[in-house]
């Protein structure tokens, strides 16, 4: 048993930490989908304005999290940072090299309950043209 321990020792060592989910966290800017309240895609952080969806998520969920593609320019989603400094949310900018068409989540630490299939994508025209 004891060898078991040094042998698991030596390949995090080697090879680091084993990840869950690395698949979705390639997609999801590092979270996986279970404590995602929001997701947009590139396009839909890119286009003007802001989606009130994401303002209310901030305003309500207070363990939120921002994630950012690092592959947009900040003048592209600055207005979202902006918008989290106001509810001192606290954002990561990602570049981890992984090609993605998300650019922007609201998630939790913890798993989120549910109850169902999760939907958090705002399934709008900017949004079907990406996933088609």
């Amino acid at each position: 048993m004891a060898n078991n321990k040094l042998q698991d020792v030596l390949q995090r060592g080697i090879y680091g930490s084993p990840e869950t989910l690395p698949e979705e966290r390639a997609l999801f800017l590092s979270t996986i989908s279970e404590r995602i309240y929001l997701a947009l895609t590139n396009r839909q952080v890119i286009h003007k304005g802001m989606y009130s969806e994401a303002i209310d998520v901030m305003k309500t969920k207070k363990d939120a999290h921002l994630f950012i593609n690092g592959e947009l320019t900040y003048t592209l989603y600055s207005n979202y940072l902006k918008e989290a400094a106001k509810y001192k949310i606290p954002f990561t900018v990602v570049n981890d090299g992984h090609d993605t068409p998300i650019g922007l989540v609201l998630a939790s630490n913890t798993a989120i309950n549910y109850g169902k299939e999760p939907e958090f994508f705002i399934q709008d025209e900017i949004y079907k043209r990406d996933m088609e």
